[in-house]
């Protein structure tokens, strides 16, 4: 028998989403900075010998056979070939359809909690490409570091961010991504820039294409979006539903979470460029 390990899956943070075009299998083509925070949902694992994979939490409104921890899970036995299997187990934080990445996040804390669990010995570059094919989201998590993404996202260029700390509300709805990204009213013809110009103009001119058409869909993420803002620059993460916001201490973002805290489910979180999920595998 070996030891339960429990390891953080944590969220990401579109520091800036471009939308620079869209292929021809309907995907679109990005660029976008990526920010791990010290947010987290927790996933624990325990080796079978039957080779069965059984995610033992419920999930609300996802099906145990389509949750991407079963679904990476069983991957990643193919992939390897292995007898072994394992039950697995989730602490949820990060809420659903919130743009913080949670569900490939945990997606890639199998991926990488497996491999090291079941001793495959599969590289970071290898198990990154199994997981693109759960989603375009999951690869930055598995290399674990804040990354420049390109392509659909999975091209990416490891970069040290600045760490603040981010106020994010989640406006206690989900947004349908695959709406937001075929909504006619889409900015899909942003015009391509450089790795180094997103880096060197910053967070003033970082934006979301995905903002307008998410606050015309969805009026209480536009009403908190307005609100943030009235504290400090702000934007959408992702598709959304989630709101942040950036600020230079601790103390500052937690007075403004606190009157958020009022109205929205609100977390004070610091960024990071390195996972916390790696920190703890010693990568």
């Amino acid at each position: 028998m070996t030891v339960p390990l429990t390891l953080p899956a944590p969220a990401k943070l579109n520091r800036m989403l471009h939308i620079v075009g869209r292929r021809q299998d309907g995907y679109h083509t990005l660029q976008t900075l990526f920010q791990i925070i010290d947010l987290s949902d927790h996933l624990t694992f325990g080796t079978r010998d039957d080779g069965e994979i059984r995610l033992v939490s419920e999930v609300s409104g996802v099906n145990h056979d389509e949750n991407l921890i079963v679904r990476a899970a069983r991957l990643l036995q193919r992939a390897s070939g292995t007898n072994l299997g394992a039950t697995l187990s989730i602490e949820k934080q990060l809420p659903m359809g919130g743009g913080l990445g949670g569900g490939s996040s945990n997606a890639a804390t199998a991926l990488v909690g497996l491999n090291r669990l079941w001793r495959l010995n599969f590289s970071l570059d290898a198990l990154a490409q199994l997981g693109l094919t759960l989603g375009a989201d999951v690869p930055v998590f598995v290399h674990g570091h804040s990354a420049w993404g390109e392509g659909v996202g999975e091209q990416l260029t490891p970069v040290s961010l600045d760490t603040p700390w981010f106020v994010i509300i989640h406006p206690g709805i989900s947004v349908s991504t695959p709406s937001v990204f075929q909504d006619p009213q889409l900015t899909r013809d942003s015009r391509p820039i450089t790795m180094a110009r997103a880096l060197q103009g910053g967070a003033p001119e970082w934006r979301n294409d995905c903002e307008a058409v998410v606050k015309e869909r969805y009026p209480p993420i536009a009403e908190a979006l307005h609100w943030l803002s009235q504290h400090a620059p702000s934007r959408l993460t992702g598709t959304g539903a989630c709101l942040f916001a950036a600020f230079e201490s601790q103390q500052q973002a937690q007075a403004i979470a606190q009157l958020a805290s009022q109205h929205w489910s609100t977390w004070v979180a610091r960024g990071l460029n390195t996972s916390p999920l790696h920190d703890a595998l010693g990568y």
